[in-house]
């Protein structure tokens, strides 16, 4: 088996791809403010065996940062990436995108692993937090970014982990500062569409739906939502909102529940 970890690119889409090119199939969407490298250490250090393509969506990391800022632009995006179906697997913002993309090409997705989906929110918390994002847009150092991300969702995370992102994700100002690799101005645009309402996936989609039990944004309303779909799954993790990083080895295991 031949194990791959690199990055590739369709036009406008960075792509990182872990595991062998043999292996079942996973497209790993990000969430708001992130990068598709964020998926490395679940791939390598819990699922080896698992073919994972890991685009930068965008207006996020190495991506383009045009408008239109829009879930049917990135699913436009995403479509060339797909030669055969795949599951997916989504935290946050990636899983509303990835369920428009089991509406519109239902025939490339086999199943959904949702991670503390963020789909139809409060207009009012959606607008607090790009109002927030938008009063501070860069940090004095990477000090100062660690404190920020501690203090958002990271705090359960492992500190290794965290140091990776800053690494990775973190890049200079003309003015000395640090910054997200990200545009501001998409960012900020798709906050809005997260409070677009809450669609559900095609019923004959496995769907799983990780909540995290520390994170305020999958409400009983959702899963009430999500619970009338014949192939519905759901499990909660004691864990703040990253998912994937606070508890790599059960998002794994759920991951494996569908392949």
């Amino acid at each position: 088996m031949r194990r791959r970890r690199h990055n590739d690119r369709v036009p406008d889409v960075p792509i990182h791809r872990f595991g062998p090119a043999d292996g079942p199939l996973v497209l790993a969407l990000h969430g708001l403010t992130g990068h598709g490298r964020r998926w490395g250490a679940l791939a390598d250090g819990h699922l080896p065996e698992v073919r994972i393509v890991a685009p930068d969506l965008r207006g996020h990391g190495r991506a383009s940062s045009l408008p239109p800022w829009t879930f049917e632009q990135i699913v436009d995006d995403l479509v060339p990436l797909l030669t055969e179906p795949a599951v997916v697997l989504a935290h946050s913002f990636g899983a509303a995108v990835a369920i428009h993309l089991s509406r519109h090409r239902p025939d490339l997705v086999r199943a959904l692993v949702l991670l503390d989906p963020a789909i139809g929110l409060d207009p009012v918390l959606l607008h607090d937090i790009a109002e927030a994002g938008l009063a501070r847009p860069d940090y004095a150092d990477i000090a100062e970014a660690r404190r920020d991300k501690l203090e958002t969702a990271w705090a359960d995370v492992d500190p290794g982990l965290l140091a990776a992102e800053l690494a990775e994700h973190l890049v200079g100002t003309p003015e000395g500062r640090v910054r997200w690799r990200m545009s501001l101005p998409a960012v900020t645009s798709y906050w809005s569409q997260l409070a677009r309402e809450l669609l559900l996936p095609p019923p004959r989609i496995p769907t799983v739906l990780v909540r995290a039990g520390k994170s305020p944004f999958v409400t009983p309303a959702t899963v009430d939502a999500f619970a009338t779909l014949p192939h519905f799954t759901l499990h909660e993790f004691d864990c703040d909102h990253m998912v994937a990083q606070a508890r790599p080895a059960e998002t794994a295991d759920v991951v494996r529940s569908v392949l």
